[in-house]
């Protein structure tokens, strides 16, 4: 059993990991309460599936109220994915977004490692960029309205297990890799420093309720196929980051979750099999 302060300080890094992760304000006293330091912002890392649990309850939240609301019209799964998905841009400022692009203009624009990391420094979006932010988004509106068509349930379950699952993988990232970044102020830092195995396992936990619940309803399969896609696309992107940068930076972590969140998507619609 926890003690009361273990559950205190549990809560404190999960609205640390909230307030890091999404635009959702912890102001005032509750801030105060919360705290910061380093190591509490390390510590915070464990509990990001669970800041995967509040960004895709509003997804699911939206896809079913537009859902529901637009009724049986061909175009309302498209909808409400592409609303669905603004949401949680919205939400979390396009945190991870900003990452993924961040890398495809690093790790496309540039044959050196050392130009590689200095372009991914720069705020400004190039042209792999944009292309890697609208494949990106164009893959998750389709992907969500495909499974829209199969029923209002496995959308919502796809959402649900892809916004856990996809920030599970980052922190195997963490674990495998060293941190590359030179940047004493990069936001990431005490994040990508370390992490122990009983924050993976804490960060598991988080994963397993959601993940479970999916498979009673959907079926195992829906939940494995998923989990295997996002996996493999971490590990081989965990690759191509080890032979280009002998590491990861913070953007790379943002780039892992969402091409893990996207194979999710695919796994999940390739588990339902074709529309008849």
């Amino acid at each position: 059993m926890f003690s009361e302060e273990a559950m205190r300080q549990v809560l404190r890094h999960y609205l640390l990991a909230l307030q890091f992760f999404t635009r959702i304000p912890i102001t005032g006293r509750l801030a105060a309460w919360v705290g910061y330091s380093p190591d509490m912002l390390r510590a915070s890392s464990a509990h990001f599936p669970g800041v995967g649990w509040v960004v895709g309850a509003c997804a699911m939240v939206v896809y079913a109220l537009l859902y529901l609301g637009l009724g049986a019209a061909p175009a309302t799964p498209w909808v409400a994915a592409a609303l669905s998905t603004a949401a949680t841009v919205l939400l979390t400022g396009g945190f991870h977004e900003d990452g993924l692009a961040d890398v495809a203009d690093g790790l496309g624009g540039a044959a050196s490692r050392e130009r590689a990391l200095e372009i991914m420094k720069d705020s400004r979006i190039g042209a792999f960029g944009a292309m890697a932010l609208v494949l990106a988004l164009l893959s998750k509106i389709s992907l969500l309205a495909l499974l829209g068509q199969r029923g209002l349930s496995p959308a919502l379950a796809a959402l649900a297990g892809a916004h856990v699952a996809s920030r599970f993988f980052p922190l195997l990232l963490v674990r495998s890799l060293p941190y590359v970044s030179d940047s004493a102020r990069a936001k990431a830092k005490p994040l990508a420093d370390s992490i122990t195995a009983a924050q993976l396992w804490a960060a598991a936990a988080w994963c397993a309720a959601p993940l479970a619940v999916i498979a009673l309803g959907e079926g195992t399969g829906f939940v494995l196929l998923a989990l295997l896609l996002s996996g493999a696309c971490s590990a081989l992107l965990a690759r191509w980051f080890l032979q280009r940068l002998q590491g990861f930076t913070g953007d790379c972590l943002g780039a892992v979750q969402q091409t893990a969140e996207i194979a999710f998507y695919l796994g999940a619609a390739l588990a339902l099999g074709p529309l008849v």
